[in-house]
């Protein structure tokens, strides 16, 4: 029995909010299927396990991120306009992903261990590759302060951005691409006025 893709979906976006609520290991599929309002063997029909739930989202949720990211990357941008537009695409993943964002978050260290999920691993090494090279390239092209210890800068802005997804609400006050126009304005240009600027 094959469900439709809106079902399909429909039920993966179930399992992703209780497994970001949960955690993975305390999520069962008896209530993954009480969300759903299904039978928990019902649930068996659309997918084999809730190993292969958490695998398809978390998939989904990275290959969506890194088309953005190398669309972003491969636009042959300057360091500071990179930065840019790495930050909005990352919002605007946290508002299409909040849920995986989460799971992520909390799970991917020790998912990494295994051979299924050892994608995680190697996207993270890729992100990190991304963001490290474009802060690298801005301090050589003095688009960024000289004194920047860019591993630090990457971990500062890394932690900025996706802790929102423990906050964001798609649908809220702000667009993703205000989110991240404002969030910019501090990371780059920061929050006091110089000296000139104050009244």
């Amino acid at each position: 029995m094959n469900a439709s893709p809106e079902r399909r979906q429909e039920l993966l976006d179930t399992a992703a909010e209780v497994f970001a609520a949960q955690g993975y290991n305390a999520t069962t599929v008896r209530r993954i299927a009480d969300e759903a309002g299904m039978l928990a063997g019902s649930l068996y029909y659309h997918f084999d396990s809730k190993e292969s739930m958490l695998d398809e989202i978390l998939s989904t949720f990275l290959n969506e991120l890194w088309a953005g990211y190398d669309a972003v990357l491969e636009a042959g941008l300057g360091p500071r306009e990179t930065i840019e537009a790495l930050v909005t695409e990352s919002f605007r993943e946290i508002d299409r992903h909040r849920a995986a964002v989460a799971i992520y978050q909390k799970e991917a260290r020790h998912l990494a261990d295994q051979p299924r999920f050892g994608y995680l691993a190697d996207s993270q090494r890729k992100f990190e590759k991304a963001w490290l090279g474009t802060l690298e390239r801005g301090v050589a092209a003095r688009a960024f302060r000289a004194d920047l210890d860019v591993r630090l800068t990457y971990r500062f802005v890394r932690d900025t951005v996706w802790v929102a997804a423990s906050w964001y609400r798609p649908g809220g006050l702000h667009s993703p691409e205000e989110i991240a126009r404002q969030y910019l304005s501090m990371v780059l240009d920061g929050i006091a006025l110089g000296s000139d600027q104050q009244p």
